[in-house]
């Protein structure tokens, strides 16, 4: 059965007619020629620009590219397959330029992957990497995506709702969630902050998930070019959290080693 999104109107499915989509109460939202549709509520928002600009997906389009983050992609696509089989259908919740979504398409057979994110630039950039991706302008909050529909729902760093994620995912559909443990980039922290503090690290879920596995994926890597640090530094949320003096401090690096840590939470619904 084909799985198409939902209405954010009514929660009716929509179902593609040329470049438009339709439900049965005759909701319409038209494909962008760039491959994703729109279906963010924009009068739920009092914001003007929703996530991550231009400039902002360039900087982690150029930094992913650089392979930086391989071993953690390589894991994500590995807890995926060992917990599904064929003909997934998948959702990638703020799935960004599809950087992730794409090497975990590529590496599932017969898959349906969904991409959700608020940044409609992202998508762009998303579409343009992958055409066969079903892309989104949506809130991670809001899923458009029917009930139970899901049998794999991945998250990297973003926000998200649990109470959505149950409701998407199928019975013994798998949650695959990416964040960032208590010394990731620390070195970078040290050089804007005087005392540069630890992430705080909680690892908690809804009791209609079971755990299936945690794992720690830890790196060192080394940046040559401060093109490659401003990159980086534009991925976080420190660069938006600074002022001109400490951006300062990172624009004047030529070189820079630091640690990655990444925390990888497998969970199935119960």
């Amino acid at each position: 059965m084909s799985i198409n999104f939902r209405c954010p109107v009514c929660g009716l499915v929509l179902h593609e007619d040329a470049r438009t989509l339709k439900c049965e109460n005759n909701h319409c939202f038209d494909m962008a020629k760039q491959g994703y549709v729109n279906l963010l509520q924009s009068q739920k928002s009092s914001k003007k620009r929703h996530g991550d600009d231009t400039l902002m997906v360039k900087a982690r389009q150029d930094f992913l590219e650089k392979g930086y983050y391989s071993e953690l992609c390589n894991a994500l696509i590995k807890a995926v397959l060992s917990n599904t089989c064929e003909n997934v259908v998948l959702a990638d919740l703020g799935c960004g330029e599809c950087w992730y979504t794409e090497r975990i398409y590529n590496a599932m057979e017969n898959a349906t992957v969904f991409g959700i994110d608020i940044s409609k630039q992202a998508l762009i950039a998303g579409s343009k990497r992958c055409g066969k991706l079903k892309l989104a302008v949506a809130s991670t909050s809001d899923i458009p995506l029917p009930d139970e529909s899901c049998d794999a729902v991945i998250c990297v760093f973003a926000p998200y709702s649990e109470t959505e994620v149950l409701r998407v995912l199928k019975r013994g559909g798998v949650f695959v969630k990416a964040f960032p443990l208590e010394e990731h980039l620390i070195e970078l922290k040290s050089v804007i902050y005087d005392k540069p503090y630890k992430n705080e690290v909680k690892i908690s879920f809804d009791n209609g998930f079971e755990k299936l596995s945690l794992e720690c994926v830890k790196n060192t890597i080394r940046l040559e070019n401060n093109e490659d640090i401003i990159n980086l530094f534009k991925m976080t949320p420190y660069y938006y959290k600074t002022g001109k003096t400490d951006q300062q401090k990172v624009e004047s690096l030529e070189t820079l080693e630091t640690k990655t840590e990444f925390g990888i939470l497998s969970l199935r619904k119960l």
